[in-house]
């Protein structure tokens, strides 16, 4: 690619921190030497978040990518119009703020679907306020796979080099180990081995976690691993991937951090949420404040990239001008690197 890529970038929902993560974000001047953002949202209340924020950005409403000027100092935003200042209220849920949100992915997803833009990032919506709107879905993820039309994704949320996939996320526990098929773990291997060479890993070195504590420990503690996991596994090793497993959740990620392993298939959501958060959220009891919100999660499977913020809404934090804004940028860089 000669050019920048062009990062479509969402707010998540108004009345939560992503306006003003996104504005922080934008301060950045180093973000602008490696591609061109793009806000997509109410330009009412960007507007909000500047003054909240105490910055001198200036915005730029405009109704085309093609009217984008991607000057640092100016945030570019496609204007929609959404958002009802007069009635808009910060740090609670809102239809209001789940339509907004809901309107936001859909339009980057068709701007990234039509080639207009390279990339979209996600900021951080509430799955309340969205199915007040009316919207039924669990997250982002189930969002982007059924306007898409996407039907084998999963989720990876990554911090430095620690890169954790996901066989199941949004399901109950019994539901997810109900999902722990050998197609399935298959599918999410060859996702997770082509993730990594995207991301210019050549030869990758997957990680498989057991579902069981002690993976099963041969059929004692559950047969999982000798029903469905291995015999993924096996058929990962068939056609060439690099893959080593079921390994015991309680030591898998320990190694992968240690660099033994590029990525891990974890079984369900806590599994590999967990430890990805202990890692990239630092939280300061004596300034009741996040010190460091790093991470971010991206949609394997989809044929648009789809990067974010590996965080919610913080609602009792919005209107204060103190989140942090470091997983966003995380996010940004990443997608700046997929499109590339």
């Amino acid at each position: 690619m000669n050019r920048f890529p062009i990062l479509g970038i969402t707010m998540g929902d108004p009345c939560g921190i992503g306006p003003e993560i996104t504005v922080k974000a934008l301060s950045n001047k180093e973000i602008y030497a490696t591609c061109h953002p793009l806000v997509v949202g109410s330009a009412k209340v960007v507007e909000e978040a500047i003054k909240i924020c105490e910055s001198n950005l200036k915005v730029n409403i405009i109704s085309d990518v093609a009217e984008a000027k991607f000057i640092y100092g100016t945030v570019d935003v496609l204007n929609q119009d959404t958002v009802d200042i007069a009635s808009f209220v910060r740090g609670k849920v809102s239809e209001m703020g789940g339509k907004a949100a809901y309107e936001a992915i859909a339009k980057v997803i068709d701007l990234a679907m039509q080639n207009k833009i390279d990339a979209t990032i996600t900021g951080p919506l509430n799955k309340e306020a969205l199915n007040l709107a009316g919207y039924h879905y669990s997250g982002h993820t189930e969002i982007y796979a059924k306007l898409t039309n996407t039907k084998d994704y999963t989720m990876m949320l990554a911090d430095g080099n620690l890169r954790v996939v996901h066989v199941s996320t949004h399901v109950s526990l019994r539901e997810a180990c109900n999902r722990c098929t050998k197609e399935r773990v298959f599918k999410v291997i060859k996702l997770a081995e082509e993730a990594c060479k995207n991301l210019g890993i050549l030869k990758p070195r997957v990680a498989v976690a057991g579902l069981n504590p002690h993976s099963g420990e041969n059929g004692l503690f559950g047969t999982e691993e000798i029903d469905e996991i291995i015999p993924a596994i096996l058929k990962a090793k068939s056609i060439g991937i690099d893959v080593d497993g079921p390994i015991p959740p309680d030591t898998i990620f320990s190694k992968a951090q240690g660099g033994i392993y590029d990525i891990v298939v974890a079984m369900y959501h806590d599994q590999g949420h967990i430890p990805v958060k202990l890692l990239g959220f630092q939280y300061d009891n004596k300034t009741n404040k996040w010190n460091a919100v790093s991470g971010v999660n991206i949609t394997l499977g989809l044929p648009i990239i789809r990067s974010s913020v590996d965080h919610g809404t913080a609602f009792d934090q919005a209107g204060k001008g103190s989140a942090n804004e470091e997983s966003l940028i995380n996010a940004i860089n990443y997608g700046t690197l997929l499109a590339k």
